[in-house]
């Protein structure tokens, strides 16, 4: 029997970094894997107009319903009412709260729960933010979370039954790969003025994701330590978060740290290839997709050792800091770039824990998710 599945992409889009990434992968492999069931793709502008339909089994429909917004309590519903499905899979906790058939959510993370940030401050964003997570997470045949981390998240804090939750991890994008040619990363060197070796950021400025701690560190690094490189941080500089170019300035750093913006990607597969080690700084992440875009692009990675992190990497595949000490992350990155005998090893290993994820995987067993509810 074939079913009509529906997805909520108003997140497809490098704008939304990993949700994005999840969905676009999700949908490319799952018309890869099943020409049987029909997949019902609801998206926002400009995705929708830029959403070229590529297998004859998928179908697109214009939402236009932000997050949190009164549209995607009416308008989103009406479009999901008006599809007929018979299974919608939220990828993101946000959706209708009046939204009668079955569902599979996808819970990231509980970011907001634990590091809310400036953006989520307000008493009545909080209060949405509670409802909407409860509330699908209550209503979902099966909650779909990306590591064992968020597992226990959702079940210690949303009281949501262990035997409800499937543990799905995703993948890295196939654009990430050991590439080390001399041309491309002579050309990305001389658009982003980096002459010098360079340790390298990936990510939103956000509380959780501790770039004013890798900055204080690499501090230490260049000054204690003599490092004569340079700390690359991509991501759209978000004006709610001064203390990433306070903290370069206090520390007179505005020469040696580089704020290079949000980058193409194939700009950032270069970036990852060109870089003496990529730095993971987070307090808190519920994937780490980062991490397994290191290990394809063959750089030594340096973690910390708090969330996720531990479990994505695996043991031996990276090296370990504890974020909250600056200190002990100069410490760590140093070691990643001085020992050669190291770095030749974690890149080694790295390559092998990655053969434990991919995409497609990821799509095949969301599929398992899907068939698993709708012959139940």
């Amino acid at each position: 029997m074939a079913y009509r599945i529906g997805i909520d992409a108003r997140m497809y889009s490098a704008r939304f970094t990993g949700i994005g990434r999840y969905n676009y992968e999700l949908i490319h492999h799952l018309a890869a894997i099943d020409a049987e069931n029909t997949y019902v793709i609801f998206l926002n502008e400009p995705e929708f107009s830029e959403f070229e339909i590529f297998a004859p089994n998928i179908e697109k429909v214009l939402v236009n319903a932000k997050h949190y917004s009164l549209q995607e309590q009416t308008v989103f519903l009406q479009k999901l009412l008006a599809a007929k499905l018979d299974l919608m899979h939220f990828t993101h906790f946000n959706s209708p709260l009046l939204f009668p058939g079955k569902q599979v959510v996808t819970i990231h993370d509980l970011t907001l729960s634990y590091y809310p940030g400036k953006k989520m401050t307000a008493a009545h964003y909080r209060a949405a933010y509670n409802l909407s997570i409860w509330s699908v997470t209550k209503k979902a045949a099966a909650v779909i979370a990306i590591s064992e981390n968020t597992k226990n998240d959702v079940i210690s804090l949303l009281h949501v039954p262990a035997e409800k939750i499937r543990v799905v991890y995703e993948g890295a994008a196939e654009t990430f790969t050991d590439d080390k040619r001399p041309e491309p990363i002579a050309r990305v060197r001389s658009t982003y003025n980096l002459p010098r070796p360079f340790l390298l950021y990936a990510g939103v400025w956000r509380s959780h994701k501790n770039v004013a701690g890798l900055i204080s560190a690499f501090a230490l690094m260049v000054k204690e330590y003599g490092y004569e490189g340079d700390l690359v941080i991509t991501g759209r500089p978000d004006p709610l978060y001064t203390e990433v170019p306070e903290t370069i300035a206090q520390h007179g750093l505005e020469q040696r740290v580089h704020c290079v913006g949000l980058v193409p990607e194939e700009d950032l597969g270069v970036l990852f290839n060109a870089a003496e080690l990529y730095v993971f700084p987070s307090f808190y992440e519920g994937f780490g997709l980062p991490a397994l875009e290191a290990f394809a692009a063959g750089v030594p990675l340096a973690a910390s050792n708090t969330s996720c992190l531990p479990e994505i990497c695996g043991e031996g595949n990276a090296l370990f800091f504890d974020p909250h000490n600056p200190k002990n992350m100069a410490e760590v990155m140093m070691r990643g770039v001085q020992d050669q005998e190291l770095r030749t090893q974690l890149i080694e290993r790295g390559k092998k824990r990655l053969l434990d994820f991919s995409w497609r995987k990821m799509a095949e067993e969301t599929l398992g998710v899907y068939l698993d509810i709708l012959r139940a």
